[in-house]
């Protein structure tokens, strides 16, 4: 059988495209395919990581996407304001996508829009058949009834201003705004000293975002800062998952033999909805394999997933205690207590590598919830076979 590539990467977002950099730099003698549906790669996104979150090594062969650093970030709750002197990390779409497409050249397919995927073989809309000994799915987050989920809903405007706004570092986290639809906050990233990404986002119940209303509340915050807009560069928002329970086991199985990567994967932060950390482990995972076939890639990457998905167990409770205790407009009593807690262990919560004596300082002391609330929401681990989300 002749082979159009050695790995076919199908989607070319975030976690494919991190894949593909990689491979480029790491192992050059593999042909590697990437297609996406649409006219650029990455869509139109902003992804960010913690300093803590990646090795130095990681951060060494990321660097070059990277447009945006800080060194530290400031939450803001209506009892507690807080710089935290941890550094903070942006990529954006469009260099992602310049970046990659220097690269790797012709081994990106744009507006390839894809019929079926299967373990070696991919057919694209208009019929054309590729074939590779490994083929990985990356189209972004897999519904399935396996998996019980709250969602983290955002719209973000990235606006030109017209004074400098005065700002040193991102807000990551502004909840003294008004609250509704659930846990709202105001997400700000200081892009130039004159442009801004403001993000209104909400871990809400429903994944319905009001668009317009969004637009409008990033306006109403930024005037109530005395910021004047002079102009929207541009806009994205999307929907993540935050998971509450499921069954990782029966999810790989609806792959049918084909690899996955990225939200795909169920390979994203549990709380915060972070993939990009994710993504550069995985990168990494994978060069380590000797044969490149989906049959190994499958198991290599379904063993890597169900592994974090263990380790990962208490992030799933502390999501039920979010969305299930307590009223929906004071969940934000439980981000304003964790944020009263040491650097460090808010390092290791972001980087997902928590000890068992943060584990037990994070739930220790009197909860900001009720506490028959939340005895409930810590017992709910089987809301997937229940059918209530």
């Amino acid at each position: 059988m002749t082979f159009d590539a050695d790995l076919i990467l199908v989607g070319g977002g975030l976690a494919n495209g991190l894949l593909a950099w990689r491979l480029h730099e790491a192992r050059p003698g593999l042909r590697v395919l990437l297609l996406e549906q649409g006219p650029v790669l990455g869509g139109n996104h902003t992804w960010s990581f913690h300093e803590h979150d990646l090795s130095e090594a990681q951060q060494a062969w990321l660097a070059p996407l990277v447009s945006q650093r800080w060194d530290h970030y400031r939450v803001i709750f209506p009892q507690l304001r807080r710089a935290l002197r941890s550094g903070y990390a942006s990529l954006l779409s469009g260099q992602f996508h310049r970046c990659l497409t220097e690269r790797l050249g012709d081994a990106v397919r744009l507006d390839a829009e894809v019929a079926t995927v299967e373990p070696q073989r991919v057919v694209l809309a208009g019929g054309e058949v590729l074939r590779a000994p490994a083929v990985i799915d990356g189209r972004g987050v897999r519904r399935s009834r396996h998996l019980a989920l709250g969602f983290q809903k955002f719209l973000g405007q990235e606006v030109r201003l017209a004074a400098p706004h005065g700002l040193d570092g991102p807000i990551l986290m502004d909840a003294s705004v008004a609250q509704h639809d659930g846990y709202r906050f105001i997400y700000v990233l200081p892009l130039a000293a004159d442009r801004l990404l403001i993000e209104d986002t909400y871990y809400a119940d429903g994944e319905a975002v009001a668009s317009e209303a969004l637009r409008d509340n990033i306006a109403a915050y930024a005037a109530a800062q005395g910021w004047r807009i002079s102009g929207i560069e541009r806009e994205e928002q999307g929907v993540l998952p935050i998971v509450l329970s499921g069954d990782m086991e029966a999810f790989w199985r609806e792959a049918n033999g084909v690899p996955l990567s990225g939200l795909s994967a169920g390979l994203f932060h549990p709380t915060t909805g972070y993939s990009l950390p994710d993504a550069v482990r995985l990168a990494d995972h994978l060069l380590a394999l000797d044969r490149w076939t989906s049959a190994e890639l499958c198991a290599a990457i379904g063993a890597h997933a169900r592994r974090q998905w263990r380790e990962r167990r208490f992030f799933r409770l502390l999501n039920r205690m979010l969305f299930m205790a307590g009223r929906p407009d004071r969940r934000w009593q439980v981000m304003q207590r964790f944020y009263r807690l040491r650097e460090p262990l808010i390092q290791r919560f972001y980087a997902a590598r928590l000890t068992p004596w943060d584990r037990l300082r994070i739930v220790s002391g009197k909860p900001p919830v009720p506490v028959g609330e939340a005895l409930r929401a810590l017992a709910a681990g089987n809301l997937h076979l229940k059918g209530s989300r």
